[in-house]
This record gives structure tokens, sequence and C-alpha cells, in this order.
């Protein structure tokens, strides 16, 4: 998703967390990921939703990028299950997760609430699109749109949740200075033993704070601090989105690459060539004794 237009605070106990960013890669490291029964993903019902033709053709030549499946079923995303998507923006897993879990599960849409005066006006927008797609319920069935509040996020009754889903964001979070709220609040609607999937664009072992927040880059480390430090435990990580081209060190960022495409004319052929970005795809896991 696009960078997020507000100001960036980042909290002090954040900085401290990544004061010395070559420790933390090694801690993060040596954490062993914890082994636990991973939900099984009907992969024909999420193929019959891949395969749609509601989605966008924009967005299916996407999916060499985003991998979809792959992603979804490493995360054991489950019909029966309730999945919270963060911030969908216009509903590019939204016409993949709806339709998958409209029979048989229940798929939560959280967005920005648009009676909060003063957001970025793409805000507005996004929402705008996401429910004017949710109107069509021979293909999404009910999705249930919740709106919440950024500086402030919650996302429903305690202990409801069997997923949480995240796609680029968290880059956006630690640059608002509202990361360690958000994974404080993912953990709360979780129920006991649920899922929290994460990715996010990758930066390289070392970057530092500054960095991150004016690349849109994030390292695994921060990204698995910021989860342990409200309670979830690292369960595996995939490397299922990476792309080795992307050197994650860009003239804008990680907006340079596509498909925002902020370069210019002139090298839009190399920048193609290395494709969307460099990702890390997290899965955590909320303990059962919680």
């Amino acid at each position: 998703m696009k960078r997020l237009l507000l100001a960036a605070v980042v909290p002090v106990l954040l900085a401290a967390c990544v004061s010395a960013p070559t420790n933390e890669e090694a801690r993060a490291a040596a954490a062993a990921p914890t082994a636990t029964a991973v939900a099984t993903t009907d992969t024909a019902a999420l193929d019959t939703a891949l395969q749609g033709a509601w989605r966008d053709p924009k967005n299916v030549v996407r999916d060499q990028y985003r991998h979809p499946r792959e992603t979804l079923s490493f995360f054991g995303v489950a019909p029966g299950q309730t999945v919270i998507e963060i911030t969908p923006g216009g509903g590019w897993y939204s016409d993949i997760l709806a339709p998958y879990l409209k029979d048989n599960g229940h798929y939560v849409a959280a967005v920005w609430d648009d009676a909060i005066a003063g957001q970025p006006k793409y805000r507005y927008d996004l929402n705008k699109t996401l429910r004017g797609k949710f109107t069509n319920t021979a293909v999404y069935g009910s999705p249930d749109v919740r709106v919440f509040d950024p500086m402030k996020p919650m996302f429903g009754p305690a202990g409801s949740a069997d997923a949480v889903l995240t796609f680029r964001n968290a880059h956006n979070w630690v640059d608002d200075g509202t990361a360690e709220a958000y994974f404080k609040a993912f953990f709360d609607v979780l129920k006991p033993g649920g899922t929290l999937g994460v990715v996010d664009h990758r930066a390289k072992p070392g970057t530092d704070l500054e960095k991150m927040k004016s690349s849109g880059y994030l390292t695994e480390a921060l990204v698995i601090q910021l989860a342990q430090g409200a309670g979830f435990v690292l369960e595996a990580r995939s490397e299922v989105n990476a792309n080795a081209k992307d050197t994650a060190d860009h003239p804008n960022g990680v907006w340079t690459l596509p498909p925002v495409n902020r370069h210019d004319a002139k090298d839009d052929a190399m920048y193609k060539a290395i494709g969307e970005s460099d990702r890390m795809t997290l899965r955590f896991r909320k303990p059962a004794a919680h």
C-alpha cells in the first residue's frame, strides 16, 4: 500500500528496541520457530476464488508477485474461520478471501473509520471502493466492514478471531509510531492459538530505523520483535514472496518499484525487470495458554 501521509513520531520505547539492529537480527535468527498444527486450507475452494471472473485482470497479473495461493496456505486460512484482514485497501485480497469464506466462515475487513476527520482523502476513496464491491452479495456474501481508529486500533471482541492477516501495512505503522498498538490489538482480538500472518517489504539485516521509515522496507528482526513484544510466538517463516532481484535500496524507497513506479520514465524497463519488492512472510501464533 502507499505510504501513509501522516506525520510520523516513533515512541521512545520503539526507538530503544531498534538501537542495535545487528544484535536484533542475531537474536531474531536465534529464535527457533515453534511447530504447531496449522489449519488446512481448502485449496480447491481457494483456486475457485482465485479463478473468479470478478477479479480485475490487473490484479490477477500481480499474482506472480503476491502468490496468494501459497501465502494463504502457509497462513492456514481455512473454511469455518473468522479472518480479519487489516486495511485491505481497494480489496485485492478481499476479492479472494471473501468469496473463499462466503459459505463457510466469516471475512472481516478492518478499515479506517470514515467518521474521523482529517484523514488523507485516499482512505475515504479506498473504503468507498471496498464497500462498493461488497454490494455484490452473490460473490462476496456478507463481509463485515469493521471500522477502527488508526491511532487507537481495536479490531473486535477479545478472543473472537481465528486469524488476523496484514499485507504490506506494518511499515506504515512504524512510520506513524503506532506499530506496538496494532500488534497489541491483533493479540487481543485473536483466540488462544490464533494466527497472525504478516507480509511486508523486507529490508536488509542491520538497516537502521530512520532508513526503514523513509524507504518502506522493514527488517524481519523489527517485525518479529514487535510481534513478540505483544505476546506472539514466531511459528514459521516462508520465502514464497521473496524477490532476489530487489536490492531494497532505491531512490524513492519501495515506491520506486511496481506497482507505484515512482521513477523516471527512462528507468521504467529496469524497474519492471526487478518487479515488486522482496517480501518477508511470517506466521505468528497466540499461545494457547492465553
